[in-house]
């Protein structure tokens, strides 16, 4: 399944499959992946960035990977309508340092007939923390079935 196979109007199910899919390629760190969910001008504002198109996405997340070391990252679905999903997230990394942080923000997304993401709305906070307090212990890549949710491990 592809994120383009699921599309609007959304079920409960199939809003949870799209989230799934989104933070499996956002795990991937691999910004071309990432940028095939979204339409060749795509529209997003990321913090206090605004970012247009598959080229500026692109760019965008090669640096935000050089820069947001070991990520791992689980997306939890908020509420839906229609073409629009909100997804509240948190992602854990550490910097060139080793300082580790854990970033919470919220998504809100919305998507073309085809089921590709059109516009991207984040709001995100970097909180630092000692590596003791690190909850996302995979192996980097996709989020293992049986690990927490953010509900489940309190956040």
């Amino acid at each position: 399944m592809t994120t383009s196979s699921l599309v609007p109007p959304f079920t409960r199910e199939t809003a949870i499959q799209k989230v799934r899919l989104a933070e499996d390629g956002w795990n991937s760190r691999d910004p071309q992946r990432v940028a095939r969910a979204y339409t060749a001008d795509c529209r997003w504002r990321n913090r206090a960035e605004f970012i247009v198109g598959t080229d500026q996405i692109v760019a965008f997340l090669t640096r935000k990977w050089n820069r947001e070391l070991d990520y791992r990252l689980i997306k939890e679905i908020w509420a839906f309508e229609g073409n629009r999903i909100a997804v509240r997230f948190a992602y854990e990394w550490h910097d060139d340092s080793g300082q580790w942080f854990r970033s919470y923000g919220n998504e809100n997304w919305e998507f073309a007939a085809d089921g590709i993401m059109q516009a991207r709305h984040a709001s995100i906070n970097d909180l630092p923390i000692a590596e003791s307090e690190r909850k996302f212990h995979w192996a980097l890549g996709r989020r293992p079935d049986e690990h927490p949710s953010l509900t489940e491990l309190g956040l």
